[in-house]
């Protein structure tokens, strides 16, 4: 029976001269996704998106998006377990532009819609960012 572990990340976007930039990070293991995390005991969803943020990426001012609560579920093995996730995302805006990446990372991007399309590695990372894209279009 798998472990289930519950998470929550966020579409962190930021604007550039009119253009709406979405923050991506190239984690270890070679795909590109979005920040996200492990929620901690006595954690609402938002502070761990809060935390998780601060801890990958040192920006500290989110301002969440209300509207937007898209959840994925996938499975995967760590350590010879199989562990069910469930990621709950947000969508959250920030004035920063500087990113410091934590260890877990290799790199780090913001780009436009089309080119983060193209970049994410897994197609419900896709979905979660059109959701996010459309919201932020209405």
């Amino acid at each position: 029976m798998a472990k289930s572990q519950q998470s929550a990340g966020a579409v962190i976007f930021r604007r550039d001269n009119g253009r709406t930039l979405y923050l991506l990070l190239h984690y270890l293991t070679g795909y590109w996704d979005f920040v996200k995390g492990k929620v901690e005991p006595g954690e609402e969803l938002r502070q761990t998106v809060i935390r998780e943020t601060a801890e990958e990426t040192g920006i500290t001012d989110l301002e969440f998006i209300d509207g937007m609560s898209e959840t994925i579920t996938y499975d995967f093995v760590h350590n010879g377990e199989l562990i069910h996730k469930t990621v709950v995302f947000y969508l959250a805006r920030t004035d920063t532009s500087v990113v410091r990446i934590s260890p877990e990372h290799k790199a780090h991007t913001w780009e436009s819609y089309d080119v983060a399309m193209e970049m994410l590695t897994y197609e419900n990372a896709r979905s979660v960012l059109s959701a996010a894209d459309r919201l932020l279009r209405n």
